[in-house]
């Protein structure tokens, strides 16, 4: 997105290989580089590469979604649900199941959004190349939800990795404040908001926002979510109607 492009730079056939931008591939040649090889080792090795393939979600971090929301209770049927940054769409996958928006009764409604083109989904309508900091973006995301409102806000976006992580951290944090701000426009009261942000110096600037506006702020690590990344999520529960401070 502007200075918040996310970063599934996918483009190969299969769903799953699209999980990263680490600008590989996995193609019959033979890895070029030793990080290549050791990405495409871990892939091999990952419990949760061979679960999504088993399972037929587009990618690993589906089994990060479910986890979450397996603790934290945040998706029933019938929500309303803005997916960011939801390329290539493994988490509107899991939200077009748990909030019923295929079925009969209680039905709900999955809104995918991402800088990238996202494969349609049934059950799910996507917003490709659209910036999620663009207030024509937040328009059409209003016109497009039932009601011009939403139950819940998910965030798994992320800029593309200038490889200086403060400053990929100071984006990512720009990208967070952002949708927070839009959710006092579209998360109607008692809401759920869940963003990924990359732990640092800054990050205490989005805890305090949440904190002004929600009920219940938490920090959360889904074990899907590799030990080694800095990556963590920030759930924050049960929206403050007219966003009264505390």
């Amino acid at each position: 997105m502007a200075a918040a492009a996310v970063t599934r730079l996918w483009q190969t056939p299969s769903p799953l290989v699209q999980c990263r931008s680490l600008h590989v591939t996995l193609r019959t040649q033979k890895a070029k580089t030793g990080a290549e090889q050791i990405w495409l080792t871990r892939q091999q090795r990952d419990p949760y590469v061979k679960a999504a393939h088993a399972q037929h979600y587009r990618c690993r971090s589906a089994f990060k979604l479910l986890e979450i929301d397996k603790e934290h209770k945040i998706l029933h049927p019938g929500n309303r649900v803005v997916d960011c940054g939801a390329a290539p769409g493994a988490w509107s996958q899991v939200l077009v199941d748990k909030v019923n928006s295929l079925g009969q009764e209680s039905v709900g409604f999955v809104l995918g959004v991402d800088l990238l083109r996202i494969a349609p989904l049934e059950g799910a309508v996507f917003l490709s190349k659209c910036d999620l900091t663009d207030p024509a973006t937040h328009r059409k995301i209003i016109d497009l939800l039932p009601s011009g409102q939403a139950d819940v806000i998910l965030s798994d976006m992320a800029p593309n990795a200038s490889g200086i992580k403060e400053l990929d951290h100071q984006r990512l944090v720009g990208m967070c404040l952002s949708l927070v701000d839009f959710s006092g426009t579209v998360l109607r009261p008692g809401g759920n908001f869940l963003c990924k942000i990359w732990d640092g110096g800054e990050s205490s600037l989005i805890r305090d926002r949440l904190q002004q506006r929600f009920q219940i702020v938490k920090t959360v690590k889904p074990k899907a979510s590799r030990t080694e990344s800095a990556e963590i999520y920030l759930l924050a529960k049960s929206h403050k109607s007219n966003n009264a401070p505390n």
